[in-house]
């Protein structure tokens, strides 16, 4: 039968495995003796690949203690690969299980990577050696994202920094390495510790400065800078990154990126958006304000650029973080900083209020198009007698969100914040009144803002904001 066959095959292989080893150990120095026993090895190993097609046989792999010899043995990274490709872990669940967490117990992670330390890249083998080897973490990783802590932890976090730094031309495994960190950082609050802990907010700047004056010569490379703006990105949802951030002089950057206008302009936006929003993000956009950060970012403000096209972003999408910058500001700016930011609304005849009154009308008509088509399918569920619970409540809150409800939150947020500036309070209510708009509605949006503010958020928080919000609407 298939199962027997199977068994003998793994027998077999710890048989020549151990009798490998033995000879290795008795003469270190002379190959040609356990040569014979290393090609034999090799031969079963590669009749073991047959094993990847029946997941369901996994557990014998365990069972019969073979899962600690593979680890063993430095040639298998190609059947481990092939073991735990992800759609063969998909046909059977429990093979899988059991595969993956022998392989867990056996600190797999540590051992691959000081597999991969001993790699020489020059040599074809052994950089496609690394490349499996990746592999084999992105597939165990998507099996189980629960890993990704462990395999950090073991090595991998601080192997995958060092290979990003490392003075090599870019490759495909350089390509790599940015997907698996990106991966690895994914909701990941002890994973984003780690690499701040290990400067790896220094690494990923150093690496995206390249990108300041010169785009990506490749596809491929332009795929690695995005999956390390995604990084710095995901890091900087920690609080203690942002301090990195800062110290790395990772403003300075991303203000330069954006005055380049290269292919990293869009994604620096998202950056700073991250490292400044919430009150975790209070000293980076003083420090903003501080480096002339100012004069970049209203320009682009006044005027969504032509060129996003190229880089795949969406009108709405740069709109979107450019507001949210400056609603973060609003937010957490004191005294000189403040009131530079002040000026900036006030200074020829008020042109950024009008530009935030055009935002505002333009994503007010989108909202309320994707409104109408909700309330029309909320009629149609009514008549069929479905109900509305809140699994579908929130689904519909989060396709006006998507339709342009969040980016008018944040518009509305600053026309209140600027609100209490009596000079901008008129401009404000004068171009609503010409356009027929009502301050009625921009309260309405406040408030049903004020109620959603959460996320992770604590209590205490979630109360001081929402206070914040309705002082500034009883002065609007």
């Amino acid at each position: 039968s298939k199962m027997c066959s199977v068994k003998k095959m793994i027998l077999t292989f710890e048989k020549r495995s151990y009798k490998n080893q033995e000879l290795r150990i008795k003469f270190p120095d002379n190959p040609e003796k356990f040569m014979e026993s290393e090609l034999d090895l090799n031969d079963i190993i590669q009749e073991m690949h047959v094993i990847a097609t029946m997941p369901d046989l996994y557990h014998l792999l365990v069972e019969l203690n073979s899962v600690h010899s593979l680890l063993g043995l430095l040639t298998v990274v190609d059947l481990l690969q092939e073991l735990t490709d992800i759609d063969t872990l998909h046909e059977s669940e429990e093979g899988a299980e059991v595969l993956i967490d022998a392989l867990l117990e056996g600190q797999v992670v540590a051992l691959l990577v000081q597999n991969m330390e001993r790699l020489d890249e020059s040599v074809k083998e052994e950089a496609d050696g690394v490349y499996n080897t990746l592999s084999i973490v992105e597939n165990m990783a998507e099996f189980r994202p629960g890993l990704c802590t462990e395999a950090a932890q073991q090595g991998l976090m601080q192997w995958l920094l060092k290979r990003i730094k490392a003075k090599m031309p870019f490759d495909a495994n350089k390509l790599y390495c940015s997907e698996i960190l990106a991966i690895l950082l994914q909701n990941n609050d002890d994973t984003r510790e780690l690499l701040g802990e290990m400067d790896g907010i220094d690494v990923l700047l150093q690496q995206l400065s390249v990108f300041k004056r010169h785009n990506p010569s490749t596809a491929e490379e332009q795929e690695m800078m995005e999956n390390l703006f995604d990084a710095l990105c995901s890091c900087l949802m920690l609080a203690n990154n942002r301090d990195r951030f800062l110290k790395g002089e990772g403003l300075q950057l991303m203000n330069l990126m954006l005055r380049e206008k290269k292919m990293s302009r869009t994604s620096a936006l998202k950056v700073l958006d991250h490292g400044m929003i919430g009150p975790e993000g209070a000293d980076n956009c003083h420090k903003f304000v501080d480096i002339l950060g100012l004069r970049t970012i209203f320009p682009l403000f006044m005027k969504t650029p032509k060129k996003m096209k190229k880089t795949g972003t969406s009108e709405k999408e740069h709109e979107e973080h450019v507001c949210s910058i400056i609603a973060s500001m609003l937010r957490n700016l004191k005294s000189q900083q403040r009131s530079r930011l002040f000026t900036k609304f006030t200074e020829n005849d008020c042109e950024k209020v009008d530009r935030l009154m055009e935002l505002y009308f333009k994503y007010l008509e989108a909202v309320q198009q994707a409104d109408k088509r909700i309330e029309g399918e909320k009629h149609e569920m009514v008549r069929r007698g479905e109900i509305l619970d809140d699994g579908m409540e929130d689904e519909f809150y989060l396709r006006r969100l998507d339709a342009g409800l969040f980016v008018l939150q944040l518009i509305c947020y600053i026309m209140v914040e600027i609100g209490n500036s009596g000079i901008l309070q008129q401009r404000v209510h004068q171009i609503l009144n010409v356009r027929g708009g009502s301050v009625k509605v921009i309260r309405h949006i406040m408030r049903e803002y004020a109620e959603s503010i959460g996320d992770g958020k604590t209590e205490e928080f979630k109360e001081v904001e929402r206070k914040r919000i309705m002082d500034l609407l009883d002065s609007f």
